[in-house]
Order: structure tokens, then sequence, then C-alpha cells
């Protein structure tokens, strides 16, 4: 537990009185204390009419002690300030009932003498839910490495491992994720470029796999400090901002045509080679360079033509 500021708080995790022994107790302080009523009544004895009342009052402030724990939830004890433990264990229970029940508000004077109000937590009996939780981030804009306007967004897939840091080495832990996660995706989208990076190099859109698991890395370093785990970071979404995503599409769309003619010219080439030589090797037509030159003229134009050939017989020679 931190005692002092600066101290990294420590969950320990402690064992409770089962609910169900300590209703019966507080049963029998029931039956007990009306009975000395009725008794301390009947005798005119004011000394069993303080004692039933005394045992009533014990039996409503033990009441106030129990509480249950569904499967993946924990409480933190807290008495009078300080950290005791936190039960892990699913069930009915019964403890201390001084252990605090939920956090209210604050009262925060700054040194300008201005009051602020903070809010209560959202944790009713210091209750934390262990379970895996989704947090869908908004859509950022944010430049990349390039300098490009491009809007990005993630999902994490968290939940509290320790809850002693979450409840006491940061305000509000579940506020703390959603800034944090925040930060980590704009650091996240600076450090790629969306595409048309350098060779060898990791881009947005083409290393999702890479870009997912360094956020998630990032993610668990900035939380650490709160006692989050990250179990999975991903982008869910990634485009250009919609003032240059026109531009940009014209540029994919250029990259692409060039892609494709280079592929085209490269086969085309390949079938002109082979052509030539099984001319060559079976003997079917000698050709001197001027013939040879005309021919791959002709059969470039056809197999990387757009609209389709239309022949031209030759009654002449090339020499004619």
């Amino acid at each position: 537990m931190a005692t002092e500021q600066g101290v990294v708080s420590r969950e320990r995790e402690v064992t409770v009185k089962s609910g169900w022994l300590m209703l019966a107790v507080t049963v029998l302080l029931l039956v007990a204390g009306v009975a000395l009523l009725a008794a301390g009544a009947g005798l005119q004895s004011a000394a069993l009419v303080i004692l039933g009342i005394v045992l009533l009052v014990v039996d409503v402030f033990m009441i106030c002690g129990f509480f249950t724990l569904q499967p993946n939830q924990a409480r933190v004890l807290v008495l009078f300030g300080k950290y005791h433990g936190t039960v892990r264990r699913d069930g009915f229970h019964w403890a201390n009932p001084f252990y605090t029940n939920g956090p209210g508000s604050g009262v925060q004077v700054s040194a300008k003498g201005e009051v602020t109000v903070s809010k209560p937590k959202k944790h009713p009996r210091m209750k934390i839910s262990l379970r895996a939780r989704n947090l869908n981030g908004e859509r950022l804009k944010v430049n990349d490495k390039q300098g490009n306007p491009i809007e990005i967004a993630a999902v994490i897939i968290w939940r509290v491992q320790d809850t002693a840091q979450a409840m006491f080495d940061v305000d509000d832990y579940e506020e703390y994720v959603r800034l944090q996660a925040e930060s980590a995706l704009r650091h996240l989208g600076s450090q790629y470029a969306y595409d048309n990076a350098e060779a060898g190099e990791i881009t947005l859109r083409s290393g999702m796999d890479e870009v997912s698991q360094t956020l998630a890395q990032e993610l668990s370093q900035r939380l650490a400090k709160s006692g989050i785990a990250v179990d999975e970071a991903r982008l869910t979404h990634l485009a250009y901002a919609p003032e240059i995503a026109q531009a940009m599409l014209r540029r994919q769309q250029a990259e692409a045509v060039i892609a494709a003619r280079q592929k085209i010219v490269q086969g085309a080439v390949s079938m002109v080679d082979m052509a030539l030589r099984d001319l060559a090797e079976r003997n079917v037509v000698d050709l001197d360079p001027e013939r040879k030159a005309a021919m791959v003229s002709n059969l470039l134009v056809v197999l990387c033509g757009e609209s389709e050939a239309k022949p031209v017989i030759n009654a002449g020679t090339l020499y004619g």
C-alpha cells in the first residue's frame, strides 16, 4: 500500500468470513435481542431491556457487513483510509462494516483559493470488475510520418490486473485508460507513414499486425502504473483525411496503372524473346536484324495494345 507520494501501491489478497456463517450469527443475535426485550418488559427489568436493545443495535450494525461478489469481481477493503487488502473470491461474504463502502465526492482547494468538487468514483462498495473490457476509440485526425493528415481509430481490450494500483495510484482508472489510449494512438500515427514509404519500411496500411503489436506494447507501458493489463490492441479504421482523400486516390490509381503496365511489358518482352528463340531453334525462318526488329515491334504492339489488333497484309518486302 502506498503511504507516501511516489510509492507504488501493490495489491494484497485477503480472505474474509463466510456470509452464511455470519448470517446465522445475526439471526441468533436478533432472536436473543427480541427475547431479552420481551423478558425485560415482562419482568420490568431495565437491565434486560437495555441488553436487548444493545444486541439489536449490534445486529443491525453487523448486517451492514454483508456483501456478494460475482465471478471476476473484487472488492477493495479500506478501513479509515488504510488499505487492508482485496477480496477476489466470489460468493457471499461478511467483513467489518467499517470498511469503506465507496468513495464520495471530495472537495479540493487550489493554491489560488478555488474550490472544486470532484465527482464520486463509479465503484459502489469499492467493487471492481476484473472482466475484460473493450474500448472502442473515436476516430482521430493525426499527421503521419510524411506529414499527411489521416484518420485513425483503434479498439483496446483491457482488464484490471492490480486493484490497489487502479484505485489508489490514479484518480479514475477508466478515464485514465481512455486518455492514454488516445495519446498512444496519436503517437503511433506520427511514427509510421500511411503508405509509399521506403523499401522495407513498415507502413500503417501494409504492416497492420506489426503496428497493432507496437500499439499494444506502448499501451502496456503507459498503463502499467495504473494496474491495467492490455490484452489486445488493433486498428479499426485507417484512411486519409477527407481534404486529401481524392488526391491520394488519384495517386493510388496512377500507381496501380503504372504497376499494371510494368507487368504487361515484362510479359510481352518475355513472350517476344520466347517466340524469336523458338523460330531460330526450329529453323522456321532466317531473320536478319532488320526483320527481327520489325517482328519485335509488331509483337509488342499486339501484346501491349489496349485495343484489338488489326492485321495488315504486306504484299511487298521490307526492302522494296
